[in-house]
């Protein structure tokens, strides 16, 4: 199959047992059924890529005149949630195909994206894994920045600098993640370790 992803929405997580009784953490990921809705190339495009419409239970409401018109040129019912993926100039896929989780087998690699859980305002510590500074003796510093730059040269704050703010909902790329199980009528995949977001975000998982 020429497409090498699908999207999915982030069940949760729980643990499997190995044959020696091993446990280890997984993630459930509900991925897909997908359909191609726009094939794009290098000459009309600038790039190849094929664009995906998660298909879901629930009809999609609120749909703009435009992406009416974008559906019924591909004559697939509208979804809410589309990714684009890149392809190959020459892969064989034409719009309205169906791209379900049996791409992917148990011991595949894949690498997930997501938007990750914010977090709002935090501090150091937090959002930079700070040290801070003594608890005991009298010490006022806890868990203040500390120094953040000279007064005689620069004299101004370099970009960059590790500081306090706003924490999380961030694009976040997880790689090298195991494929452990693939239940194909409930599309379901269930791959090794934690992959970003909450409870319910959807997800693009890409086979390596």
């Amino acid at each position: 199959m020429s497409v090498q992803g699908i999207i999915g929405r982030k069940v949760g997580m729980t643990q499997v047992y190995a044959d020696d009784g091993r446990a280890f953490p997984v993630t459930v990921i509900e991925a897909g059924p997908c359909v191609v809705v726009q094939r794009k190339s290098k000459e009309r495009d600038g790039y190849a890529a094929v664009q995906l419409g998660l298909v879901e239970g629930r009809k999609s409401k609120r749909v703009t005149k435009p992406m009416q018109g974008h559906f019924e040129k591909a004559k697939i019912p509208p979804c809410r949630v589309l990714r684009e993926l890149p392809v190959t100039e020459d892969a064989e896929v034409t719009v309205g195909e169906k791209i379900s989780v049996e791409l992917f087998a148990p011991g595949d690699t894949v690498a997930v994206s997501g938007v990750s859980k914010g977090r709002g305002f935090q501090g150091v510590m937090k959002r930079h894994n700070f040290g801070g500074g003594k608890a005991t003796h009298g010490s006022m510093f806890h868990r203040a920045p500390g120094s953040i730059g000279q007064s005689a040269y620069p004299s101004r704050v370099l970009k960059g600098m590790k500081a306090a703010g706003h924490m999380g909902g961030e694009r976040v790329t997880v790689r090298n993640l195991e494929v452990v199980r693939v239940d194909a009528p409930n599309n379901l995949l269930v791959v090794r370790g934690s992959v970003p977001g909450a409870g319910g975000s959807y997800v693009v998982i890409r086979k390596k």
